[in-house]
């Protein structure tokens, strides 16, 4: 009723619905429009490249990371490394030195053409035997015929100096070098080893002033080649009876160092005429301090493994049992008087045996060791020595 009476304004009416539908269409439109445009790849993209940045970034921060945690780690075991090895330092030197003593003593021998003992090949990497003692008897390049004189007395040959190896005593002449290489003196060992295989040769000029320097090598060379409870030196114009020395040294086998000889004292020679002049006497005073005299003494293992490592500082005076004394002062070492180990020759140490105390070392003490050895030492051997059964029944 009313759209027909008023149809002028009727139809402007319908024109603004019509207008504002559309508008309402054309806003909806545009308002759906915006929420469903679709993103550029590029906008896409972007999240993906900041998630890659950040795993990149991750992954070279964790890398880093696992570098510095290496080199820590590097760095703390190089650390430890090194502490071990300044702990260890003075053993690896001691060893090194032994071994090279071991190792020149061995080139010595292939050198000189001569045998290598079993000695010497038991001191090899394959292991060392425990010996009893090893005794060196100093000889010089003039003295062949005292050596056989001693081979012919005290001293066992061939198998029985091996059976007495096998007890645990070894017994060698000891010897350096001529200061010509090579010369005829070295040849004439070289064929006096070959026949009786009973030598140590030593890194050492030969000469009666260097006998502080000899004593000093062989303690080192022995102590390389041998591991024994004892180190004897004796000199080659002095009769032993090896069983009986045996049973004194083994009264002290548990002490680890003792210093065992005939202990002495006396003046300190001034006099250059005098046979036992002391360039050094000024060190000294009048007296000598108390020291075993060097005919024949005993040192333990201890105190030649201490010979051997401190062989560059020891001092040498010209006397060579001064020398061993003077190594020893200040150290705590037990010095042994043994009055058994110098016995005069006959009647002195005849009487003695026959009284039961026989005697482990005989000579003049005139003489410094048996006057005329080479001719008198197979009397000293009959009316003093020990059976040959005792040898062989000792136990040590």
């Amino acid at each position: 009723m009313g759209w027909r009476r008023g149809d002028g304004g009727g139809g402007v009416a319908r024109r603004w619905v019509l207008l504002l539908c559309a508008g309402s269409f054309s806003l909806g439109l545009l308002f759906t429009g915006s929420m469903w445009t679709l993103p550029e790849v590029t906008e896409v993209a972007r999240p993906n490249e900041r998630r890659d940045k950040q795993h990149e970034l991750t992954a070279r921060d964790c890398n880093s990371a696992k570098a510095n945690a290496k080199r820590d780690y590097r760095d703390i075991l190089q650390g430890q490394d090194a502490n071990h090895a300044v702990q260890t330092l003075d053993k690896t030197i001691a060893n090194l030195e032994t071994e090279l003593s071991a190792a020149r003593a061995l080139q010595e021998s292939f050198l000189n053409g001569t045998p290598v003992s079993e000695g010497y090949k038991a001191s090899d990497t394959m292991g060392r035997r425990k010996y009893f003692m090893v005794i060196g008897i100093n000889t010089a390049f003039s003295s062949r015929k005292r050596r056989d004189s001693i081979r012919n007395t005290w001293m066992p040959q061939g198998l029985k100096r091996r059976k007495l190896e096998e007890k645990g005593i070894i017994i060698r002449f000891v010897i350096g070098h001529s200061a010509i290489s090579g010369g005829i003196v070295d040849r004439a060992i070289k064929a006096e080893e070959r026949k009786h295989g009973d030598f140590m040769r030593l890194d050492h000029v030969e000469g009666y002033l260097e006998l502080s320097g000899k004593t000093k090598t062989y303690f080192v060379t022995a102590v390389s080649l041998w591991d024994a409870d004892f180190y004897v030196k004796v000199d080659d114009d002095v009769h032993v009876n090896i069983a009986t020395l045996g049973q004194i040294l083994s009264k002290h086998v548990n002490k680890p160092r003792v210093y065992i000889g005939c202990m002495k004292s006396g003046p300190v020679l001034s006099d250059k005429e005098m046979r036992y002049y002391e360039p050094e006497h000024w060190k000294f005073g009048d007296q000598y301090f108390r020291h075993a005299t060097g005919q024949l003494y005993a040192i333990s293992k201890d105190l030649a493994t201490y010979i051997s490592m401190n062989k560059r500082v020891l001092h040498k005076y010209i006397n060579e049992d001064v020398s061993l004394g003077a190594w020893f002062i200040g150290l705590d070492v037990e010095h042994i008087d043994e009055r058994r180990l110098c016995c005069g020759t006959p009647p002195d140490c005849e009487w003695k045996a026959q009284a039961g105390n026989t005697c482990a070392a005989s000579f003049d003490w005139k003489c410094s060791g048996i006057c005329n050895s080479v001719e008198n030492i197979q009397g000293v051997h009959n009316r003093c020595g020990e059976s040959e059964q005792s040898l062989w029944i000792s136990s040590f």
